[in-house]
């Protein structure tokens, strides 16, 4: 009765059966995976925002397909301020980066046309690709002081999918990568356009932590990319920390001619879904402006819980943290004595802690734990001790 594409394993595993029988008994549970920035404690400028809701146009319908000019000026602004000037036309709303991602696999790709995307990184394009009757080949991060684009891996998945019959239609790069917390560096951006305007390939870039920047140097976002067709993707859910807003978007640069093609196409695919409300949409500058009060707390969250993390560390020898660049999330390289889900299940059990296993983002081997920085400090703390206790004593 039901599409082969919807055909997927919906029997929980054994992690988040564990998970539920440590909440059902009632136990103390420290999560260090939260991702809902709305859950973690912050202050948001409620009346501000509530009121940015309750304008007298709201009762007024007037559909624009690619979203209200007002709300794409106000977004075109926040590039402007990072030395981008986007033209307002070349900015498309949706209610959410997946919607973006459906938007822009229908834009390019036929029915099992392949987009090549890393490892590690979030497990939720399988189920885009699915959605979208996408093939999906993996090209691989490398860790070396420092997460890398592998260019022979990625020459590797881009021969597997024209070896296998298919057309290979994009790259997609996250930037930075959730949750190694990898930029793309400025160089890679370069060889990527070179590879995309060689094979007639786009580049996705999906930008949502962009603003998360913990290192010294300030990446380009794929915004200002003008070599190939590119798509970059964010929205508010991370820039101002409002994912019940549900507002997100694709800024398109490139060639002239192709970009003008592909904006057009998209108006017509927005166009006939129309998604984005009238009242979210007029809120749009206001919610914006949020980000300069939510982003001061959450970095100044980031660095402290990584600095407890690293204070922890400092005599711990058994495990260590990798290099983040940007983001939310902290990698841990733990002894790999068996496979992550066992490690994740053992220490929920055992501890109390709830980490991501490395597992979940197609790490390429055992041993990895990843760590929620946006978790309140004390969680965080009380969490990583311990972790590291547990490791010492396995």
């Amino acid at each position: 009765m039901f599409s082969q594409r919807t055909g997927w394993n919906l029997s929980l595993n054994r992690y988040t059966q564990a998970l539920a029988r440590r909440r059902q008994s009632g136990r103390e549970l420290l999560d260090l995976t939260a991702s809902n920035p709305t859950s973690v404690g912050l202050t948001y400028s409620k009346r501000e925002l509530s009121q940015a809701l309750l304008g007298d146009e709201i009762f007024s319908y007037e559909p624009v397909a690619k979203g209200m000019l007002s709300a794409r000026e106000a977004v075109a602004a926040y590039y402007a301020e990072k030395g981008t000037a986007l033209d307002p036309e070349a900015l498309l709303l949706t209610t959410s980066t997946s919607e973006a991602y459906s938007f822009v696999f229908r834009l390019l790709c036929d029915p099992g046309d392949a987009v090549l995307v890393p490892t590690p990184s979030y497990p939720l394009f399988d189920f885009l690709a699915d959605l979208n009757d996408v093939k999906l080949e993996s090209y691989e991060l490398v860790y070396d002081h420092g997460w890398l684009i592998d260019f022979t891996s990625l020459a590797a998945a881009l021969q597997r999918a024209q070896s296998g019959g298919q057309r290979c239609r994009a790259v997609l790069v996250v930037h930075p990568n959730n949750p190694t917390g990898s930029f793309v560096k400025q160089q890679d951006q370069t060889e990527l356009s070179r590879i995309c305007q060689a094979h007639e390939m786009a580049i996705i870039a999906d930008e949502v932590f962009l603003d998360y920047n913990l290192g010294a140097f300030s990446p380009l976002t794929f915004a200002a990319n003008r070599s190939c067709l590119t798509f970059a993707l964010s929205g508010l859910s991370k820039i101002s920390a409002l994912p019940q807003m549900k507002v997100a978007w694709i800024a398109v640069s490139g060639p002239r001619q192709v970009k003008a093609d592909a904006l057009a196409r998209l108006e017509v695919i927005a166009d006939t879904f129309l998604s984005m409300n009238a009242p979210v949409q007029l809120a749009v500058p206001e919610m914006l402006q949020e980000r300069r009060h939510l982003q001061p707390q959450l970095l100044r969250r980031i660095r402290e819980n990584l600095s407890a993390l690293d204070d922890h560390l400092a005599s711990n020898k058994l495990c260590v943290r990798l290099n983040v660049e940007g983001g939310w999330y902290a990698v841990l390289r733990a002894p790999a004595l068996g496979s992550d889900e066992d490690l994740a299940i053992s220490l929920l059990e055992s501890t109390g802690v709830l980490l991501q296993p490395g597992h979940f983002y197609n790490f390429p081997s055992e041993g990895y734990l990843v760590a929620s920085l946006i978790t309140p400090p004390d969680v965080f703390a009380n969490g990583i001790t311990r972790t590291l206790k547990y490791l010492l004593q396995r």
